[in-house]
């Protein structure tokens, strides 16, 4: 018996995510009309393109997306979420020096939250279980 390729198989993302520190509060910016999800909060960043590596995709995403220019960024985890259209691999990095004041350059909105805020501005549903992890980092880089 032969078996059929499945053809109706979700597409698989790379995205490189970061999450810009500034004291004790990050970065979040709010998705434009047109794109998947709109209106919805995400911490930015975007597709990891070919022959790209994750460093070079968050810096290149910054700057399209914010116009920045990252100097310092850590991995804070990767995550794993399934949309009912796609599959995102989310490699999420905390950026805490970067070069440039944030600007919406893609006509998206943002805002400078403290992280215990975040679950209650609409973010995306990849984005939710980073909040956990970023509270951790906190807790443990500004321990006293």
């Amino acid at each position: 018996m032969v078996s059929e390729k499945v053809m109706s198989a979700k597409p698989e993302l790379d995205i490189a995510v970061g999450i810009l520190v500034r004291d004790d509060h990050v970065l979040i910016a709010q998705r434009p009309a047109g794109k998947h999800m709109a209106g919805s909060w995400e911490f930015p960043g975007g597709k990891v393109e070919s022959g790209e590596t994750v460093a070079e995709a968050l810096s290149r995403e910054l700057q399209e997306e914010l116009g920045i220019d990252v100097l310092v960024a850590e991995s804070l985890m990767t995550h794993t979420h399934e949309y009912p259209d796609r599959i995102v691999h989310l490699k999420v990095y905390t950026v805490t020096e970067f070069i440039g004041e944030p600007a919406g350059l893609d006509n998206q909105a943002l805002a400078w939250e403290p992280p215990e805020s975040l679950m209650n501005k609409g973010l995306l549903p990849a984005d939710e279980p980073i909040v956990a992890g970023l509270k951790e980092w906190f807790l443990t880089r500004f321990a006293s």
